[in-house]
């Protein structure tokens, strides 16, 4: 037990340490981050991750506890103390017609979860969670003949680049009413700052003023989840058929945005000069963001230590979204989630693979995105394996090592947009432990 706490340390300290660092600067590459808060991030762990997303109906995973924010109503399942450590990685290749295709690679810290059963059936969560991810950087050139410039040739370059992200801290609880209905809550705050800038160029054209407009936005406030589970158990309680729901409340959370435009200029050897004095330098009041409610709807059919399959269908009125008192044009979004597990034998003594879980899903986004009358939807198929570690000599303590992957695409080359083919890497580690227990001496 011992050297294995000292291992879950070590990852811990080290995942905190590159995470923050990799935090500072964009974690994604996404020209479609630009727009509202960027890339909406799901509560989800690895283990949910690997089974195609699948979570509002999940709680207990081959006996096994799982902290499942998306619904927190699975807090009632926990018995044990348990603690979820984990890191993404994201590698995306962008492509648009008649360019070639630019590929990027992120790294990030994606959460630290804690749960704590308090009576036989209610538990305490909280943690940290990654809530949406900015980053993007591309360049438009285009002739200064096609930019109120008649007399010069130069080229006018657009450059866009956004940089940030917002964070979810949350506390939770949930707890059975009876055997088999379970309710529960989160109270979360979601803090961070998105940056964005937009300048215009002519660098080869030597002591003209370019122009650079940088807008950000810095934001927190609380939101909250509500969910509800219900189970019926079969076959002396070893199979099970739950179902989910779980909402996101369309809450108002609050924002602070400046508004900075500043000139600059490039030397004769093509390198930038700082920029002078900012033309417009503008404080904002404190405004709202509205946020979407975003409501979960899932089943789950499981036969203890042998498979898991499940579904779950999301519905978020993204067309509620309002920023500063100004609709962001989103479309409301729809996604379809698919997948289950199979763990051959969770009782083999002497066949390890038999023990480990083997994970499958499928997942279909239309998204809250419509651009040049084109719906930007996403498909991705993921796969994930749950790596089960030595227990402790005593049974209280446990360990499991969850990877996950997602292939996919976003997007479509037609109509002048970009197509992004990604692949995501998540890895966690995960402690079930038995703590405050009473022990009798005779």
């Amino acid at each position: 037990m011992i050297k294995y706490t000292r291992f879950f340390i070590i990852i811990l300290l080290a995942v905190s340490a590159v995470g923050a660092k990799a935090q500072s600067t964009a974690t994604t590459s996404s020209p479609y981050s630009r727009y509202g808060l960027g890339d909406i991030d799901p509560s989800l762990l690895p283990q949910s991750r690997g089974m195609g997303g699948i979570a509002t109906a999940i709680n207990k995973i081959n006996n096994y506890n799982t902290i499942n924010v998306q619904n927190p109503a699975s807090y009632g399942f926990i018995n044990y103390t348990t603690f979820d450590v984990g890191l993404y990685g994201n590698i995306v290749s962008l492509g648009q017609t008649g360019q070639t295709s630019v590929s990027n690679a992120n790294f990030r810290l994606s959460h630290i979860n804690f749960a704590v059963p308090v009576s036989r059936r209610s538990a305490l969560s909280f943690g940290l969670m990654p809530y949406s991810e900015m980053g993007y950087n591309y360049k438009q050139s285009e002739s200064s003949l096609h930019s109120g410039l008649p007399t010069d040739t130069n080229t006018v370059n657009y450059l866009y680049k956004g940089d940030g992200g917002l964070s979810k801290a949350y506390f939770g609880y949930g707890i059975g009413l009876t055997k088999h209905f379970y309710v529960g809550g989160n109270i979360s705050y979601i803090f961070g700052n998105l940056v964005q800038t937009s300048s215009t160029e002519i660098p080869k054209l030597y002591g003209v003023l370019n122009s650079r407009i940088e807008q950000s936005n810095s934001i927190g406030g609380l939101n909250y989840d509500l969910g509800l589970q219900y189970s019926f158990d079969f076959e002396n309680d070893t199979k099970h058929l739950t179902l989910g729901y779980s909402t996101s409340t369309g809450n108002s959370i609050n924002s602070t945005a400046s508004y900075i435009v500043s000139q600059y200029t490039y030397d004769s050897s093509g390198n930038q000069n700082t920029p002078a004095d900012s033309v417009v330098n503008r404080q904002s009041a404190k405004s709202k963001i509205k946020l979407p409610q975003i409501n979960h709807f899932g089943i789950s059919y499981q036969y203890d230590n042998h498979y898991l399959v499940g579904a779950d269908f999301t519905m978020g009125n993204w067309s509620n979204l309002t920023i500063g008192g100004t609709n962001a044009g989103f479309q409301n979004s729809k996604t379809f989630n698919i997948g289950g597990q199979y763990t051959p034998n969770n009782n083999a003594l002497r066949n390890y693979f038999a023990r480990v879980d083997y994970r499958l899903g499928f997942i279909y986004d239309q998204t809250y995105l419509n651009l040049n009358n084109t719906n930007i939807n996403r498909y991705a198929v993921t796969f994930g394996l749950g790596l089960p570690l030595a227990p402790s000599q005593t049974l209280t303590t446990f360990y499991k090592i969850n990877l996950s992957a997602e292939v996919g695409k976003r997007g479509t080359v037609d109509n002048g947009l970009v197509k992004e083919n990604y692949v995501n890497i998540h890895l966690g580690f995960t402690l079930n432990d038995k703590w405050f227990q009473k022990y009798k001496f005779q």
